[in-house]
């Protein structure tokens, strides 16, 4: 039985030594604001200008949770804002794309993950709040779980789309 173990263990071992460690890919850098708002006006693209406006949101996200860190919470929840129009707007502009997203989900896909992702962001954020505060950051959530929904019913719809 100590015999398997160890080689278990060889094996691993073995195995990790024989990543190539220049071939793997390096982290993404944080996202900058200013260098997402000077993508998103130089692109064209219906699709990527949505993913950059899915990647500021997140930024703004991010920025809500750390001035609540900061005992901000009103400066939070005006980010919140900025943020649930963000979200709005990479809907908006998918939608606007007359892309089918049920046979092109691209754009569409990654705001779907995005928002399930912001959708535990805000959850824990709404528990920082104190009861009596928690309201607007709750109604941003519902609104981000909104969203998500009609992002999922766009991209698997019920019935076959009809053909034009």
């Amino acid at each position: 039985m100590a015999g398997r173990g160890k080689l278990l263990l060889a094996v691993l071992l073995i195995g990790s030594l024989s990543v190539d460690p220049a071939k793997a890919s390096p982290p993404r850098k944080p996202d900058k604001e200013q260098d997402l708002l000077a993508r998103l006006g130089r692109e064209r693209n219906p699709v990527n200008k949505a993913k950059y406006e899915v990647r500021l949101a997140r930024v703004k996200l991010f920025q809500a949770m750390e001035a609540f860190e900061k005992g901000d919470p009103e400066r939070s929840r005006k980010l919140l804002e900025v943020y649930l129009e963000r979200l709005r707007s990479a809907w908006a502009t998918l939608q606007a794309s007359g892309r089918p997203a049920h046979r092109k989900p691209q754009g569409f896909k990654e705001l779907d993950i995005e928002l399930r992702e912001d959708g535990r962001y805000l959850e824990d954020l709404t528990h920082r709040f104190s009861f009596l505060d928690r309201e607007p950051v709750e109604k941003i959530r519902q609104e981000v779980d909104q969203l998500r929904g009609e992002v999922l019913r766009v991209m698997f719809p019920q019935e076959p789309p009809k053909k034009q």
